[in-house]
């Protein structure tokens, strides 16, 4: 290992927005590799004793937002399984930053296929009032910050979770 390496990295990263099963893959890949399984949200979560809506409720976007790129922080550093990131981690130039490098899979994913996937009425805090154009919007805005970041691009349409896990196998050595 050369100096300023970092002693241990996740096997894969998995980026993409809500919908695109990120959670879902990530425990499959767990499962099939036989390695753990970490997801930002749910460290926040943990960290917080609460929702992430709460945390967006009673403290605001931006402090969500310090929160997670802490929390992707420590699991880019500490975990040697798959990682999967909520959908907004990669908006912050210094998550980013730290992306690079590391094997990073987009999970693509349509409008229809996503508010099938999310529903229209589930409480997720992006997604206040018009779900289904909020969710369009949050597509085109991010779309192009996930390829940015990516070293793959798998397609998630119209696919189970697990013929996803199962082309994320096909890229990966």
């Amino acid at each position: 290992m050369s100096a300023g390496s970092p002693a241990v990295r996740p096997r894969v990263v998995l980026v993409g927005p809500m919908g695109a099963g990120k959670t879902t893959v990530a425990d499959l890949l767990g499962a099939r590799w036989g390695v753990g399984v970490r997801d930002t949200d749910r460290d926040v979560e943990a960290a917080e004793q609460r929702a992430i809506s709460d945390i967006f409720v009673d403290d605001g976007e931006q402090h969500f937002r310090d929160l997670e790129a802490a929390a992707v922080a420590a699991a880019l550093a500490e975990h040697p399984g798959v990682l999967a990131l909520g959908g907004g981690a990669v908006l912050r130039e210094d998550t980013r930053a730290l992306l690079a490098g590391h094997v990073v899979v987009f999970l693509r994913v349509g409008l229809a296929d996503a508010a099938s996937r999310v529903g229209l009425g589930v409480a997720r805090p992006m997604l206040m009032g018009n779900v289904r154009g909020r969710m369009k919007q949050l597509l085109e805005e991010r779309t192009p910050v996930y390829e940015a970041v990516a070293t793959h691009v798998v397609d998630t349409d119209a696919r189970t979770p697990d013929q996803v896990a199962d082309a994320i196998e096909e890229l990966l050595p």
